[in-house]
């Protein structure tokens, strides 16, 4: 449950609205994810997180189904269930497949297991590594 009670839609007014209007228009959708709707009980942080993910998440060197798999391997390793589900539908949303979901899982999977074992070990950086 959320700290603070979300800022419904039909409430919205000024900073809100506006940042609320430009998700739905962006992301082409009709009712406003509680993410956002959270957050919104301060606008300066809405504003600025909505400006961020547009300006990260757009297509650059790395293409949109590329990023929201990043961003989902990182839910996945902070344990962030929110994200990891809503960055898995946008990732399929934008084009990528069950299996490339499944092998991105299976690489954060076998990362996390072999960056404990390294710092388990302690292993040395490779000299050719730095």
């Amino acid at each position: 449950m959320s700290i603070f009670k979300p800022v419904s839609e039909n409430k919205a007014k000024g900073k809100v609205k506006k940042v609320f209007d430009d998700i739905k228009k962006t992301r082409n959708i009709k009712k406003i994810p509680n993410f956002w709707r959270a957050i919104a009980n301060n606008p300066e942080t809405l504003e600025r997180t909505w400006n961020n993910l547009k300006q990260i998440m757009k297509k650059g060197a790395l293409d949109p189904v590329t990023k929201e798999l990043i961003y989902v391997a990182v839910s996945i390793t902070n344990s962030c269930e929110y994200c990891i589900r809503s960055h898995t539908a946008a990732a399929k949303k934008k084009g990528a497949s069950d299996q490339m979901v499944k092998e991105m899982i299976d690489v954060v999977g076998i990362a996390n297991q072999n960056n404990k074992l390294v710092e388990s070990y302690q292993v040395e950086v490779d000299k050719i590594y730095k």
